[in-house]
Parts: C-alpha cells; structure tokens; sequence
C-alpha cells in the first residue's frame, strides 16, 4: 500500500516557498498553510470513512473433531476497533524546504498489535488475526482489496487540482 498520498516538492510550490519566506508575510504562509490542509481534506475524510465502515466478513466458524460448530459469541470488549483504524489516518502539511500536503497512515496513533491491519487488507483483502489474542486458535475475515490505493488514485487529482488553485492565488497575491 502505498502509505501516503503527498502534493510536495514541486518546482512551483518550492519556489512559492521561497518567495513567501522572502516577502516575510506570515498571514500568507498561514493562509496557504490553511488552504493546502483544505485541498487534502476530502481525500481525508474519504479514508476515513471507508475505514468506518469497511465490511469485514468471516469466513464462518469451522467444525471441531466431533463434527460440531465451535464456540462463539459476541466480542468481550466494546474497544471501536474500525475508528481506532480511522483515527491513524491524518493530514500533514508542511511549509520549509519540501512544502505540500500529505495524507497518511500514523502507525503511532494505532495499537501497537494491529500496526499492519491497513496494509494488510488493502495488499491482500485478508485479515488474518488470533482469536481474542489465543495465538493457537487464528480467524480469517476478508475485506476489500486495494481499498486504499482505488480511493487515492480517484481522490489526487481533484487535491492536485485544488492545491495549483492554492498556488495560483498565492503567487497572485505575491505580485
């Protein structure tokens, strides 16, 4: 998966860089520091939510040696597991030496035990997991693959289209 989605280190927005550093107008870097967050905003919340509400199935309960269903039941915790998920996906946006916007996954923001969820379900469609952290017993569930990687190739060029708009105004506010 590639774990981000980043607007940054073009030749124009460097050189708008250099120029708003320049000029010293800290209400302009701040402006485009906002606008550039906006820009990746939709894309953000689109992540976010197909992170919500991601269908995770189970591939059912498997028969024991006597031929009968093995135990179940509802989950012993109440932990949100998908927004936990959501809330690692966040927005960056930077202004200095490489200036742009980024979408990614902070890994620092999800349990240190489901890190790799995401990648794993958007490379694979697979989740494979212990069965409430019984490392002897393992479940399956299947996702959609590619979850990431569809929603970021439809979700860039409308942020790549809103960051030159960004630039345009800025360089226009500089002349």
């Amino acid at each position: 998966m590639a774990s981000s989605v980043q607007i940054l280190g073009t030749g124009q927005l460097v050189t708008l860089s250099r120029r708003l550093r320049a000029a010293g107008g800290p209400r302009l870097r701040q402006n485009m520091a906002r606008r550039l967050r906006r820009a990746a905003e939709p894309l953000h919340k689109e992540l976010q939510g197909a992170v919500r509400g991601m269908p995770l199935q189970s591939e059912g309960r498997k028969r024991n040696k006597h031929g009968r269903l093995g135990r179940g039941g509802p989950s012993p915790t109440n932990r949100p597991f998908r927004q936990m998920l959501a809330g690692g996906v966040r927005i960056s946006v930077r202004q200095g030496a490489s200036p742009g916007a980024r979408v990614y996954v902070d890994r620092s923001r999800i349990e240190p035990k489901a890190r790799n969820v995401l990648n794993q379900i958007n490379s694979t469609g697979r989740l494979r997991h212990p069965v409430f952290g019984n490392r002897k017993r393992w479940a399956n569930q299947r996702g959609p693959a590619g979850w990431w990687t569809r929603r970021v190739q439809a979700g860039t060029p409308r942020m790549r289209a809103e960051v030159e708009r960004v630039l345009a105004d800025v360089r226009r506010d500089l002349e």
